[in-house]
């Protein structure tokens, strides 16, 4: 998944749903905020958490693109891919 810099962006709205998700930064930087916490990663940072927990991913900076790979298990997939 490609992030838009931030300053092009939405505002991040907190998600919650069954499973866990796993996450690998490819390239720049986003925010990861699990409920009131918050946590910027960076490339070859990586993170995994129970997605009833509410979170929201963005990208952490306001003129370059971020790319992440995630993985999520069977409940968070269905809510992550369209179908088509």
């Amino acid at each position: 998944m490609i992030y838009p810099p931030s300053s092009k962006s939405r505002l991040p709205k907190f998600n919650t749903h069954p499973g866990r998700e796993w996450f690998y930064v490819l390239s720049g930087a986003v925010t990861l905020a699990l409920s009131d916490q918050r946590t910027v990663l960076y490339a070859g940072e990586a993170a995994e958490f129970d997605t009833m927990t509410p979170h929201w991913i963005a990208n952490a900076h306001p003129e370059r693109s971020a790319e992440i790979i995630a993985l999520y298990g069977i409940q968070g997939e269905r809510v992550h891919v369209a179908e088509v």
